[in-house]
């Protein structure tokens, strides 16, 4: 059961790395970029900014460095109405960025990480305030984070762990990043183990054939359901997205996207949309067509994070 929402001062935390973004302003390889648009990315600020403009109260930790990144992603995630009294800024450590190319097919954009021993890899169990973690009544948790460093691992299961232990709901994607891991073996066994922890689990189709070994929508949800999970939607693209719980299952068909702009973001804006109706007291079912719409959003424009629409845009569309 969820803590009723007037005793919290959060609906959500999220505890994850924020990198600068640069991305291409023309196709081709990044090489050959010579002009970038200045945005955020990171897995956790994307679904936290995407839930704060849909008014939900959204508290976000980290740590970040004093340089330019550094103030303009804090800014940026200020700006949005999300609480950062919990994100240490390190004038000793250095903010994570990233560039990435522009796709004219649809296909997914190169992708170029510079993070390593960024200030965010620096976090561990010892940046957790449990008596913040715990004034919000949901966590929401994704594999980034766990993967980032040998400290944000037992992070992650922490958070997890504690939210559980109160009474409070998790959620957790997937969401594979293989260069961060050592070997495909630690990833999978890593996801899996954090998944156990979850009360929602949402991986997508190919990250769910990777994880457990099974090929279909139902196959990846049996997994996790007999692994203590109460909830779980299989992402499958444009094709919508399979959901299953205690109750039954069933599929939901995606929105039609008259052109694929951006393919990054969209599993994080589909995470919004089924996050933030499962808090607003939807069923399961409206929950995923809200997260495969906003998901059908995010893919049509520029950026991670540009595409994820305010409670207004939410309540015009009637989701």
């Amino acid at each position: 059961m969820n803590t009723p929402h007037a005793k919290t001062p959060f609906d959500v935390a999220l505890f994850g790395e924020a990198m600068m973004l640069l991305v291409a302003d023309q196709p081709g390889p990044l090489e050959h970029a010579e002009a970038f648009h200045k945005r955020t990315a990171g897995a956790e600020t994307n679904v936290a900014i995407g839930l704060a403009r849909l008014g939900l109260k959204v508290g976000w930790a980290s740590r970040l460095g004093t340089d330019s990144m550094g103030r303009y992603l804090l800014a940026a995630m200020a700006k949005e109405g999300i609480d950062c009294s919990h994100v240490i800024c390190d004038a000793n450590q250095k903010t994570g960025f990233q560039f990435k190319g522009k796709v004219t097919d649809g296909s997914d954009p190169p992708v170029e990480y510079h993070r390593k021993g960024s200030a965010a890899s620096h976090m561990g169990v010892n940046d957790i305030d449990e008596a913040w973690l715990l004034s919000a009544r949901h966590l929401h948790a994704t594999g980034v984070f766990a993967a980032i460093s040998a400290t944000t691992l037992p992070a992650a299961r922490k958070t997890m762990d504690l939210m559980r232990a109160a009474g409070r709901s998790v959620s957790f994607d997937p969401n594979l990043r293989p260069t961060l891991w050592a070997t495909p073996e630690l990833m999978r066994e890593s996801i899996n183990d954090l998944a156990t922890r979850a009360d929602w689990v949402l991986p997508g189709l190919e990250e769910g054939r990777f994880l457990t070994g099974e090929t279909t929508p139902e196959g990846v949800a049996r997994f996790y359901r007999q692994r203590g999970a109460k909830l779980v939607v299989v992402k499958l693209g444009s094709e919508g997205a399979y959901f299953e719980d205690a109750s039954g299952n069933g599929h939901v068909a995606g929105f039609p996207v008259a052109e694929v702009i951006d393919t990054v973001g969209a599993g994080d804006g589909f995470a919004v949309g089924v996050i933030s109706a499962l808090l607003d007291g939807l069923s399961v079912p409206e929950a995923v067509k809200r997260g495969a719409w906003i998901g059908a959003r995010a893919v049509q424009v520029l950026g991670d994070s540009e595409g994820l629409p305010t409670r207004a845009e939410l309540d015009a569309a009637k989701l």
